[in-house]
């Protein structure tokens, strides 16, 4: 029986070595090239790595290494364990072929005579692979004229590249990078001898105990070491098996990581099926790092006000092309799969700016145009809507100038009364705003963010207003070039930019030292969306667009967290990054505007002199529509109140020179977070003498004005003679988070 063996293996060989010359094979750089590994590596514009995906579940293949990136320790293991004489010959080992035979007619056990070259081409044709019960002796003959095939056109290198790139090693794993990876945690080319003992054992057994395993790469360290023995110390197989059992049992390849994962979904489904081996973006690697890192610092820091969400996106203004994609705060949420980017959230204030173009455009107003900030009652069809401010204070008569850079709600909702929803509606979707919903849905609660839309169009809604009201679609891909259109008057939206960029105008609300001055030119605008859910911060520079979101992506309120505290840090930390070498300057004039001196006076209440309302100052207008004095009629002034003070409560028949003048009966607050808690007083303002203030029967101030701390609840609101007789009273109720006041 045995005999016959041996004849039938020197047959096996014999037919091998006659075989037809004319074999052909594929190239080593074809089977290179059509490699495909199991995940998609996504890279920045100049090549470094951002992020990695698994897009193929059925294996786990690492990338493509060059023999150079493998470690020279696992190639001399993996020599010495599977073919000590690769280099010495050409496709099958002779010798072996004889050692085997022989130790067959023996019945002794022996490695077999396999080369390396034999095993690569076991793994190029189908045909050849192994089956459970071993390969036929027809496979064994046409591995033998393959891998001679092989040895004619691939260099030695080239062969032992392609085995520790295609070799399947254990479970799901294939090749050396993907086994490095997971079992050791590092690159192929920082393995060590130990680790390279381990792996190449587990080429011999992919699926060996670890017991066996550890047999093995016990065997092949001592042949790596035997060289030099008086360099190495002894091998100890014992803390080699603990050490082997340990790596087996590790599962540490993450199917993704990086600092990109949200932008690499984005690109990736755009790729389509079959997925590329790599994918080069616009993103830029430091940048998108900085904005991770920038992210994740300041909501550890806001942790305990209930905030653990927030995203961050950066355009160039130029190009459309995102430079920084941050769709998450990664460990932080419990909502990691959600991408802050493209989520659909409430704005707040952040279209304002966009609605003060529209209606400087229209010369509906100017910059310098007077609107009034009181109590306000605007009728609609589902009931009374009644616009509360920032701060809940009214401030009377203001510019438009501060009106939008304070952020102050009532004269923007008179804004766009005189817009209308509709056409602001419009104008948002030509900025490219995907409302889902119409004008008349949303009503004149639009003009204070009632709509939602994400990150990424409204970012890009601002870089419109850095270029001039014109803008394109994004990209994430390089080489793709959104062609630009117009979608906003040019002199309207480089008035709205000298607006939002001017730190005076906004001093009334925010302070003159806000965290949204910077030491260059940049415009800025902030939001906060009903009851603390969204906090943004939108602003541009000459040369990039940054947009940041912060909130719950749960949609949980946070506590006590407003513009200049919950997005505009992170905003600003990013745009002074974008700038420590490159400077800003201020966008130039359009034509069509011009900038000229202007003066506000009004009438004085009890005189017939007149007071300034605002400083003197240089302003910006649309060509003809400029004047250089703005003044309120003081005959209109009381008609105008009386109007909007809307309907009164129960009054006292007695006094009746005595009368709270505002706010009216049936107001509603509701408590809107942008502003610092301490500037959350709601003004109380009566006519008439020896006055006393109570709220819900108890007293709390004195005179003709009162300043409040709200409190949520239904409130009843009096005024009171020196004997404690009710002359007037209001009711009032109190929405959101409020400051409860001491008493």
């Amino acid at each position: 029986m045995n005999i016959l063996l041996v004849a039938r293996a020197f047959a096996i060989f014999s037919i091998a070595t006659c075989a037809d010359s004319t074999w052909a094979a594929a190239t080593f750089d074809q089977t290179k090239a059509a490699y495909q590994p199991s995940d998609t590596l996504i890279l920045d514009r100049h090549g470094a790595l951002l992020q990695r995906v698994r897009t193929d579940a059925s294996v786990r293949r690492g990338q493509w290494l060059a023999l150079s990136d493998i470690s020279p320790a696992l190639r001399t293991a993996l020599v010495l364990s599977e073919d000590k004489r690769f280099y010495e010959h050409s496709g099958v080992d002779w010798q072996a072929v004889s050692g085997a035979a022989w130790a067959n007619l023996w019945n002794t056990k022996t490695r077999g005579a396999s080369t390396i070259t034999m095993q690569l081409a076991g793994l190029l044709d189908a045909d050849l692979k192994r089956s459970a019960g071993g390969r036929s002796v027809v496979q064994k003959v046409q591995q033998v004229v393959s891998a001679q095939g092989l040895e004619r056109s691939w260099r030695k290198d080239q062969i032992l590249e392609a085995y520790l790139n295609l070799v399947p090693l254990k479970g799901e794993l294939v090749g050396v990078d993907a086994l490095s990876q997971t079992l050791f945690g590092k690159a192929a080319h920082g393995l060590d001898e130990r680790e390279a003992a381990v792996t190449a054992a587990l080429v011999r057994a992919p699926n060996a105990a670890p017991a066996l395993v550890a047999q093995r790469a016990c065997q092949v360290l001592k042949a790596l070491r035997s060289a030099n023995a008086s360099v190495h110390p002894p091998v100890n197989c014992d803390a080699l098996d603990l050490f082997t059992t340990a790596a087996l049992q590790r599962r540490d390849f993450a199917a993704s990581e990086g600092i990109a994962l949200h932008a690499a979904r984005q690109v990736l489904r755009a790729a389509g099926q079959p997925a590329p081996t790599k994918i080069t973006t616009t993103l830029h690697a430091p940048l998108q790092r900085l904005a991770v890192q920038t992210l994740q610092q300041h909501l550890r820091e806001l942790r305990g006000r209930h905030v653990e969400d927030g995203a961050l996106v950066v355009l160039d203004n130029a190009t459309g092309q995102v430079l920084a994609w941050v769709g998450s705060s990664g460990e932080l949420s419990n909502a990691t799969e959600v991408d802050g980017v493209t989520a659909l959230r409430q704005p707040g204030s952040t279209l304002k700016p966009f609605l003060y173009a529209q209606a400087i455009a229209e010369r509906r107003i100017t910059a310098a145009s007077l609107l009034e900030d009181s109590a306000a009652q605007i009728q609609t069809n589902s009931g009374l809507y009644i616009p509360q401010n920032y701060d809940h204070q009214f401030k009377g008569w203001v510019s438009a100038r501060t009106a939008l850079a304070a952020s102050l709600n009532v004269p923007a909702v008179r804004t766009l009364v005189m817009v209308s929803p509709d056409a602001f509606h419009k104008q948002l979707v030509k900025l490219g705003l995907p409302l889902k919903e119409s004008g008349d849905y949303y009503g004149y609660s639009l003009a204070l963010g009632s709509a939602e839309v994400s990150l990424l169009s409204l970012t890009n809604a601002y870089r419109a207003l850095a270029n001039g009201g014109r803008t394109s679609a994004t990209s994430l891909i390089p080489g793709v070039k959104p062609a630009m259109r117009a979608a906003l008057d040019p002199r309207a939206a480089f008035i709205v930019s000298d607006i939002l960029s001017d730190p005076l105008a906004r001093a009334r609300t925010f302070g003159s030292d806000s965290m949204l001055a910077t030491r260059f030119w940049s415009a800025v605008k902030t939001g906060t969306s009903k009851d603390m859910r969204d906090n943004w911060a939108l602003g541009y520079s000459q040369h990039y667009t940054v947009g940041v979101w912060v909130g719950n992506a749960s949609g949980a309120p946070m506590w006590d967290v407003s513009g200049t505290s919950g997005a505009a840090p992170i905003w600003a930390a990013v745009m002074h990054y974008l700038h420590q070498t490159q400077p800003s300057r201020a966008p130039k004039p359009p034509m069509g505007v011009v900038h000229m001196p202007v003066q506000f006076v009004a009438p004085d209440a009890d005189t017939r002199d007149t007071t300034a309302l605002e400083a003197a100052r240089q302003e910006w207008f649309i060509q003809g529509t400029q004047q250089t004095h703005f003044a309120i009629n003081k005959e209109a002034a009381p008609a105008y109140s009386e109007r909007a003070r809307g309907l009164k409560g129960l009054k006292s028949t007695s006094h009746a020179d005595a009368r709270i003048t505002a706010p009216t009966t049936g107001t509603i607050i509701a408590l809107d977070p942008d502003i610092p808690p301490k500037h959350q007083r709601v003004a109380f303002t009566a006519t008439g003498s020896g006055l006393n203030w109570l709220i819900d029967g108890k007293p709390f101030a004195k005179g003709a004005t009162a300043q409040w701390l709200p409190w949520p609840g239904r409130h009843v609101v009096q005024i009171a003679d020196a004997h404690g007789r009710v002359l007037d009273e209001v009711r009032l109720e109190v929405r959101g988070a409020g400051v409860l006041e001491k008493r």
